[in-house]
Protein backbone atom coordinates (compact mmCIF):
# COMPACT_ATOMS: atom_id res chain seq x y z
CA UNK A 1 0.00 0.00 0.00
CA UNK A 2 1.51 3.54 -0.71
CA UNK A 3 -0.53 6.82 -0.01
CA UNK A 4 -0.19 10.07 -1.28
CA UNK A 5 0.02 12.98 0.81
CA UNK A 6 -3.41 14.69 2.15
CA UNK A 7 -4.73 17.49 0.19
CA UNK A 8 -6.96 20.21 1.00
CA UNK A 9 -10.33 20.06 -1.43
CA UNK A 10 -12.83 23.23 -2.36
CA UNK A 11 -16.04 22.23 -3.20
CA UNK A 12 -18.88 24.53 -4.40
CA UNK A 13 -22.43 23.72 -5.24
CA UNK A 14 -21.63 20.21 -4.68
CA UNK A 15 -18.40 20.37 -6.85
CA UNK A 16 -14.86 20.09 -6.54
CA UNK A 17 -13.28 23.54 -7.58
CA UNK A 18 -10.18 23.54 -6.13
CA UNK A 19 -7.31 20.82 -5.18
CA UNK A 20 -3.98 21.47 -2.91
CA UNK A 21 -1.24 19.66 -2.11
CA UNK A 22 0.02 18.50 0.27
CA UNK A 23 -2.35 19.76 2.66
CA UNK A 24 -1.02 21.48 5.81
CA UNK A 25 -2.08 18.61 8.59
CA UNK A 26 -1.65 19.53 12.10
CA UNK A 27 0.55 16.07 14.09
CA UNK A 28 -0.57 12.43 13.34
CA UNK A 29 -3.19 13.89 10.99
CA UNK A 30 -1.51 11.44 7.52
CA UNK A 31 -0.99 8.44 10.00
CA UNK A 32 -4.38 8.14 11.29
CA UNK A 33 -6.17 9.02 7.58
CA UNK A 34 -2.90 6.42 6.39
CA UNK A 35 -4.73 3.65 8.87
CA UNK A 36 -8.31 3.99 7.78
CA UNK A 37 -7.51 3.34 4.28
CA UNK A 38 -5.52 0.23 5.17
CA UNK A 39 -8.15 -1.36 6.91
CA UNK A 40 -10.66 -0.38 4.21
CA UNK A 41 -8.42 -1.95 1.77
CA UNK A 42 -7.92 -4.96 3.57
CA UNK A 43 -11.40 -5.11 4.28
CA UNK A 44 -12.99 -4.85 0.58
CA UNK A 45 -9.74 -6.99 -0.53
CA UNK A 46 -8.94 -4.14 -2.81
CA UNK A 47 -6.56 -3.69 -5.35
CA UNK A 48 -5.81 -0.43 -7.08
CA UNK A 49 -6.34 3.33 -6.56
CA UNK A 50 -8.89 3.94 -4.25
CA UNK A 51 -9.92 7.10 -2.43
CA UNK A 52 -11.32 8.15 0.41
CA UNK A 53 -12.25 11.97 1.29
CA UNK A 54 -12.47 12.63 4.85
CA UNK A 55 -13.16 15.97 6.49
CA UNK A 56 -11.34 16.83 9.62
CA UNK A 57 -13.10 18.45 12.36
CA UNK A 58 -11.54 18.83 15.62
CA UNK A 59 -9.30 16.91 15.08
CA UNK A 60 -11.43 13.57 14.37
CA UNK A 61 -11.15 12.54 10.78
CA UNK A 62 -15.21 11.82 9.18
CA UNK A 63 -15.33 9.60 5.98
CA UNK A 64 -17.69 11.66 3.63
CA UNK A 65 -17.14 9.80 -0.05
CA UNK A 66 -15.40 6.52 -1.69
CA UNK A 67 -14.31 6.36 -4.74
CA UNK A 68 -12.78 2.87 -5.72
CA UNK A 69 -10.86 4.29 -8.63
CA UNK A 70 -8.63 6.99 -9.96
CA UNK A 71 -10.35 10.02 -8.85
CA UNK A 72 -11.01 13.33 -10.01
CA UNK A 73 -9.38 15.09 -6.65
CA UNK A 74 -6.00 13.45 -7.40
CA UNK A 75 -5.50 14.76 -10.68
CA UNK A 76 -2.90 16.75 -9.35
CA UNK A 77 -0.76 13.79 -9.30
CA UNK A 78 -0.17 13.89 -12.67
CA UNK A 79 2.59 16.50 -12.64
CA UNK A 80 2.76 16.80 -8.67
CA UNK A 81 3.96 13.26 -7.53
CA UNK A 82 6.50 11.33 -8.42
CA UNK A 83 4.34 8.85 -9.82
CA UNK A 84 0.35 9.70 -10.70
CA UNK A 85 -2.56 7.82 -9.40
CA UNK A 86 -3.33 6.46 -12.70
CA UNK A 87 0.05 5.13 -12.80
CA UNK A 88 0.16 3.60 -9.81
CA UNK A 89 -3.34 1.75 -10.62
CA UNK A 90 -2.20 0.43 -13.36
CA UNK A 91 0.91 -0.60 -11.49
CA UNK A 92 -1.75 -2.20 -8.73
CA UNK A 93 -4.35 -4.25 -11.27
CA UNK A 94 -0.74 -5.52 -13.07
CA UNK A 95 1.03 -6.84 -10.21
CA UNK A 96 3.55 -3.98 -11.01
CA UNK A 97 5.54 -2.54 -8.12
CA UNK A 98 3.90 0.56 -7.02
CA UNK A 99 5.91 4.00 -7.37
CA UNK A 100 6.75 6.54 -4.86
CA UNK A 101 3.85 8.85 -3.79
CA UNK A 102 5.22 12.13 -2.53
CA UNK A 103 4.65 15.24 -4.19
CA UNK A 104 7.51 17.11 -5.88
CA UNK A 105 6.84 20.49 -4.54
CA UNK A 106 3.92 22.08 -4.28
CA UNK A 107 0.55 20.92 -7.08
CA UNK A 108 -2.77 23.05 -7.38
CA UNK A 109 -5.43 21.05 -9.51
CA UNK A 110 -8.63 23.48 -10.73
CA UNK A 111 -11.21 21.82 -12.15
CA UNK A 112 -12.93 23.61 -15.29
CA UNK A 113 -16.58 23.48 -15.02
CA UNK A 114 -18.84 24.16 -18.29
CA UNK A 115 -16.03 26.80 -20.01
CA UNK A 116 -12.86 26.05 -21.62
CA UNK A 117 -10.24 28.94 -21.57
CA UNK A 118 -8.28 29.56 -24.82
CA UNK A 119 -5.44 26.76 -24.37
CA UNK A 120 -2.67 29.67 -25.39
CA UNK A 121 -3.68 31.09 -22.65
CA UNK A 122 -3.50 29.05 -19.78
CA UNK A 123 -0.24 27.32 -21.48
CA UNK A 124 1.04 30.62 -21.65
CA UNK A 125 1.21 30.83 -17.38
CA UNK A 126 4.77 29.06 -16.10
CA UNK A 127 4.02 25.93 -14.38
CA UNK A 128 0.54 25.66 -15.63
CA UNK A 129 -0.83 22.34 -17.28
CA UNK A 130 -3.80 22.23 -19.01
CA UNK A 131 -6.02 18.79 -19.86
CA UNK A 132 -9.24 18.95 -21.63
CA UNK A 133 -11.72 15.61 -21.68
CA UNK A 134 -12.99 16.17 -25.10
CA UNK A 135 -16.30 16.88 -23.68
CA UNK A 136 -19.11 19.40 -24.83
CA UNK A 137 -19.20 22.11 -22.29
CA UNK A 138 -22.67 22.38 -20.32
CA UNK A 139 -23.06 24.41 -17.04
CA UNK A 140 -22.19 22.22 -14.33
CA UNK A 141 -20.13 19.78 -16.08
CA UNK A 142 -16.17 19.25 -15.80
CA UNK A 143 -14.80 19.53 -19.01
CA UNK A 144 -11.15 19.66 -17.93
CA UNK A 145 -8.51 20.68 -15.57
CA UNK A 146 -5.35 22.45 -15.18
CA UNK A 147 -2.58 21.61 -12.59
CA UNK A 148 -0.03 23.69 -11.65
CA UNK A 149 3.19 22.54 -10.09
CA UNK A 150 5.58 24.64 -8.34
CA UNK A 151 8.83 24.52 -5.80
CA UNK A 152 6.54 26.48 -2.95
CA UNK A 153 3.20 26.99 -2.18
CA UNK A 154 3.28 30.77 -2.12
CA UNK A 155 4.56 30.28 -6.03
CA UNK A 156 1.51 27.76 -6.60
CA UNK A 157 -0.74 30.42 -5.19
CA UNK A 158 0.85 33.24 -7.55
CA UNK A 159 0.03 31.20 -10.78
CA UNK A 160 -3.66 30.61 -8.95
CA UNK A 161 -3.79 34.35 -9.11
CA UNK A 162 -2.69 34.37 -12.72
CA UNK A 163 -5.50 31.55 -13.71
CA UNK A 164 -8.26 33.44 -11.52
CA UNK A 165 -11.11 34.61 -14.01
CA UNK A 166 -10.40 32.31 -16.92
CA UNK A 167 -13.75 30.45 -18.47
CA UNK A 168 -14.39 27.63 -16.64
CA UNK A 169 -11.91 27.93 -13.12
CA UNK A 170 -14.60 29.58 -10.73
CA UNK A 171 -12.14 30.76 -8.63
CA UNK A 172 -14.34 33.32 -6.87
CA UNK A 173 -13.68 33.15 -2.85
CA UNK A 174 -11.32 30.92 -2.94
CA UNK A 175 -7.69 31.87 -0.96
Amino acid sequence: MRCYPLIENVHHEGILRLSQAPAWAPGDLQDRAEAVVGRLLADLDHVGVLTLEMFEHDGELIANEIAPRVHNSGHWTIEGAETSQFENHIRAVTGAPLGATASRGSSAMVNLIGAVPEPHVVLDVPGAHLHLYDKEPRPGRKVGHITIRAERADEVAATLEEIRGLPGTYLDGVS
